[in-house]
């Protein structure tokens, strides 16, 4: 087994989770984005994960997550009353992002959380490889 895989799979995780705390970002930021360069408000977007092999090797059972796609949401967008927005249709509605900051809020708790433990699990495991080779001496 990869003396390393442990460090391998750590990383790939904490490049995973750093990419869907970037996403929740983007989501949060555009919470109130009417208009966007493809047209209509702004598409709430989520992270797909995939456990995919980091080493070549198939014997070795360490395996990673990285982002496999990121994808819109499909949610109609929310239709706001307020015929003086410069977005509202003829009948005063304006399309707002499907973007539900609570929902985003405990998503980027999640991905913190999710990031803290695999830091944590990279250090845990430094401190055993350090402990490991200070028996030698």
């Amino acid at each position: 087994m990869d003396l390393y895989g442990v460090f391998k799979t750590s990383a790939s995780a904490l490049a995973a989770q750093r990419e869907r705390m970037n996403v929740v970002a983007s989501n949060l930021a555009n919470a109130h984005t009417t208009r966007t360069d493809q047209g209509g408000p702004y598409k709430r977007r989520d992270v797909a994960f995939q456990v995919s092999p980091v080493d070549k090797d198939p014997n070795t059972l360490n395996n990673g997550v990285k982002v496999s796609e990121i994808v819109e949401d499909q949610t109609p967008p929310m239709l706001v009353y307020d015929p003086t927005h410069p977005d509202a249709n003829s009948a005063g509605y304006v399309a707002m992002p499907n973007v539900n900051v609570v929902e985003e809020m405990v998503n980027m708790m999640m991905a913190s959380r999710a990031y803290e433990a695999n830091v944590s699990a990279f250090n845990i495991s430094k401190g055993m490889y350090l402990k490991t080779l200070e028996i030698g001496k």
